[in-house]
């Protein structure tokens, strides 16, 4: 006798995968386009969940159909609507137009892909037949026949996209078409047969016409509209695209960007970069590449045509036979199917390439004043308006921070530490207790923006490219004259010299007190995070000497703030980015753990040294704390007192004397570094300013010798600010991509009598 939860799982299980597989695809194709605009966790993970689900749901549904054939608690004619409900799980397994991949690796898969729809095309056909006229009289075979067809589309658009998105494939598809150059043979057979007779002959080179793309040459340092940010976005997608694929590209396409971006303001600059790493990111995870073509477009129409057709015939058929419930469940997808392609129709006109598809060059279209051209600005101001903060987002605009000397005063239990890596749960748990995130400020675009546009208006040819982007501090320490402070810069390695600047900065920062308390009435530990843009660099608020040293101590505090800004930001991504870190790192994740063990041996002897009361400047760095409970004004007293005491150590004699090499920590190093850029403030120098122009260049150096891969991984998880820099680099021209020279000139012969 066949128990009752038995039976119940064998009525229920497959209607309860429809439903499942239905609602996560309804999930997807709604959040998925978030995960470009946010890095929360709680955001992606459901998002990884629902990707991970959606194709196992479909799978298992299928199989169940299949198994069900001759076996299942059925009323008439039930195995010919089982039939009729397989073909809906290979649209469901073709996915949403909003994601294909979640991640890079999951394009070189696109073969994996190829095989699971040969095999659930199969498994789907076996499903039909066994439910053909030998057994029951398949009244729904017509609609099952047509709704192949938007199954198998959807299905081969989502392996077409995953082609087309590997590496390989998108490499090749950038490649041009090979160039043989002048016929040798044949000029040098005529060029010998005219010395032969005596002719006076030479051979000359005759230099190309220029083909400088007009858009490139008429820009002008007028705002961009945001009709003209997507615009031009989109064609240097199309020519910097091969970034990604690690290709080269050639100096007039250098010159054509960098003139382009030496007249921008900041704001448009990282407008146009936004938008083109947007089209990057939907070339690389979504289906906009199968979609977005005449061949596309046919697809859909007959794709939601079958669909229709289908409803319309089940709608028209008796529903004898058929339970009630099932027939809801019918409708539900034929209903469903019909609203995800309306919904992808709806993002597919409102999107930045049907924008670029129905307009023309930006140029020709700045004084457009036709009505297509408004409603696409409108379309693009309601896209950009403030109603919704995250959607009108195109990348997470936040920077991460990670800070050593936080993480070392704030250390977990060792026994919960060591279970939790057993879990494989360090770096989640990390990024939730660790990392905190700052707004990208306008003040800090700004002062990024300038100094990359200074040195690309010096880098003029190649050779002072490659030089300025190499530069890693020492570049602006030498003009500012600070050439005592460049061993922590040339005589190290990269990994090295971060961890002394973010130490150095930390301890800075911290022991800012007096004039900097004067400045910031919440704590010098404290800073706001949008305090940065209220200053404008080289502009006083008022008049008269009090004025002015208000003016400069306002400049000292935005240095100051971003200083500290990209200082955490930096370790941020060498601890929790290794990935993307992984070129330039080094034994960067080694060094930081000698110097985290270093600097909480130092904690624990100063502590048991300076007794009960001085403690309490420190917490007990084993003590249990709460987790999402935290007393900012106290930590950032703690943060102070510990910093001001690795301060206190005399450093007269280097560590490496007294320690050796063994350990890899810079500690101390880093408090000799802090105590040599405190003294500049004694030789009228500004040590703030100095000291985030240097965050700029170990910044823009990770940004430019960073994997292509590693940035455009990133785009998955709400975007990097790094990744914005490294297309900047490129679009001013500071960087090695541009290696091939101009194809200046062809081969003519000419004969003179």
């Amino acid at each position: 006798m066949e128990l009752p939860w038995k039976q119940f799982w064998d009525l229920w299980n497959l209607r309860a995968f429809i439903i499942l597989s239905l609602s996560l695809q309804t999930f997807l194709i709604i959040f998925s386009p978030l995960r470009k605009r946010t890095a929360n966790n709680w955001i992606i993970m459901p998002l990884w969940s629902a990707y991970l689900l959606a194709d196992w749901a479909a799978n298992f549904a299928v199989g169940l159909i299949s198994n069900s054939q001759g076996n299942t608690i059925r009323h008439e004619n039930t195995e010919a609507l089982l039939a009729f409900w397989a073909p809906f799980f290979l649209v469901h397994l073709g996915g949403p137009d909003t994601i294909t991949a979640f991640a890079l690796e999951d394009n070189e898969l696109w073969l994996r892909h190829l095989l699971g729809l040969i095999f659930q095309c199969v498994a789907t056909l076996y499903v039909f037949f066994q439910s053909l006229p030998d057994k029951f009289d398949n009244k729904l075979w017509i609609p099952t026949m047509i709704m192949f067809i938007p199954g198998i589309i959807k299905y081969s658009e989502r392996t077409r996209s995953l082609y087309l998105a590997s590496l390989g494939s998108f490499r090749e598809s950038m490649l041009t078409e090979p160039d043989p150059g002048p016929d040798y043979a044949k000029l040098m057979d005529e060029y010998f047969s005219k010395k032969e007779s005596k002719l006076p002959t030479r051979i000359v080179m005759i230099a190309e016409p220029d083909r400088v793309i007009k858009a490139a040459t008429a820009a002008t340092v007028d705002d961009l509209t945001d009709l003209q940010v997507v615009q031009h976005a989109y064609r240097f997608f199309n020519t910097f695209k091969g970034l990604i694929a690690d290709l080269i590209f050639s100096f007039r396409e250098r010159n054509q960007s960098r003139d382009f971006f030496l007249k921008r303001r900041a704001e448009d600059a990282f407008k146009v970069i936004e938008v083109e790493l947007n089209f990057i990111y939907e070339v690389l995870y979504t289906k906009v590449s199968v979609v977005h073509c005449t061949l596309g477009y046919i697809c859909r129409f007959i794709s939601f045509i079958s669909v229709v057709v289908s409803l319309l015939l089940f709608h028209s058929n008796k529903k004898n036979g058929f339970r009630g419930f099932d027939v809801k469940i019918t409708y539900a997808l034929l209903g469903g199917a019909m609203a995800l392609d309306a919904i992808a129709l709806f993002m597919l006109i409102f999107s930045d390439w049907t924008i670029v598809a129905l307009t023309k060059s930006p140029e020709d279209n700045s004084k457009d004043n036709s009505v297509a051209a408004k409603i696409l600005t409108f379309m693009l101001s309601v896209k950009r308006g403030r109603w919704f903060e995250v959607l009108r987002r195109r990348w997470c605009e936040s920077v991460s921070k990670y800070n050593l000397i936080y993480y070392c005063l704030h250390q977990r239990l060792k026994m919960k530490e060591k279970l939790i890596g057993y879990l494989g749960l360090t770096n989640f748990l990390d990024g939730l207790k660790y990392v905190q995130k700052e707004p990208f400020s306008e003040g800090l675009r700004d002062f990024i923006f300038k100094e990359l546009q200074t040195k690309s208006s010096m880098a003029d040819d190649l050779e002072t490219a490659k030089e300025l982007s190499s530069a890693r501090g020492d570049w602006i320490l030498r003009i500012k004259g600070c050439s005592t402070l460049l061993p922590y810069i040339v005589d190290v390695d990269y990994d090295e010299s971060l961890l002394l600047w973010h130490i150095a900065t930390e301890l800075c920062y911290n022991d800012d007190t007096g004039e900097g308390n004067a400045r910031n009435n919440t704590g010098a530990g404290k800073s706001s995070p949008h305090c940065c843009c209220l200053y404008l660099p080289g502009k006083n608020t008022g008049e008269g000497n009090a004025n002015n040293k208000t003016g400069e101590g306002n400049a000292s505090k935005k240095y100051r703030d971003f200083s500290k800004l990209l200082s955490d930001y930096m370790l941020y991504l060498l601890v929790m980015q290794p990935t993307m870190m992984s070129a330039v790192a080094g034994i960067g994740q080694i060094r930081f753990r000698d110097t985290c063990a270093e600097t909480k041996k130092f904690f624990r002897r100063r502590k048991s040294e300076q007794g009960q009361e001085q403690t309490r400047a420190f917490p007990n760095i084993f003590a249990v704390k709460k987790f999402f409970c935290r007393d900012k004004s106290k930590e950032d007293k703690e943060q102070r007192s510990a910093c001001k005491s690795i301060l206190d150590v005399n450093t007269e004699v280097k560590p490496v004397t007294v320690k050796g090499d063994r350990s890899k920590s810079v500690l101390f190093d880093a408090c000799r570094l802090a105590k040599e850029l405190k003294e500049l403030d004694e030789k009228g120098k500004d040590k703030w300013e100095i000291i985030s122009r240097v965050w700029v260049e170990l910044l823009s150096y990770a940004a430019s010798h960073c994997r292509a891969n590693s940035h455009a991984q990133l785009l998955s998880r709400g975007g990097e600010l790094i990744t914005l820099i490294w297309l900047l680099m490129a679009h001013l021209g500071l960087g090695d991509q541009f290696q091939i020279s101009e194809g200046h000139a062809r081969a003519k012969l000419i004969v003179r009598k």
